[in-house]
């Protein structure tokens, strides 16, 4: 689990519960995208709550989780 600490002291990372988030104080937890089937029977993830982009279309909902962890990763957890 990696855990982006900034300067202010708030902490961000994707969700787990490996680790006991409230240990760490006040929690603020709220969704990074929107992982939705389409009217097709695939899915996409709609990273709009972080001003990114409908990832997508996906066979699966797993694929389209995926994408959702990769692209916070790569885009929201540790910004470019």
């Amino acid at each position: 689990m990696q855990l982006l600490i900034e300067t202010s002291g708030s902490i961000r990372c994707l969700y787990d519960e490996r680790l006991d988030l409230a240990s760490l104080g006040h929690l603020q937890i709220e969704r990074g995208s929107h992982v939705e089937p389409t009217a097709t029977g695939q899915w996409t993830a709609d990273m709009s709550p972080v001003d990114g982009p409908v990832l997508g279309p996906f066979a699966t909902r797993s694929l389209a989780l995926e994408a959702e962890r990769i692209w916070l990763l790569n885009h929201w957890l540790i910004p470019e």
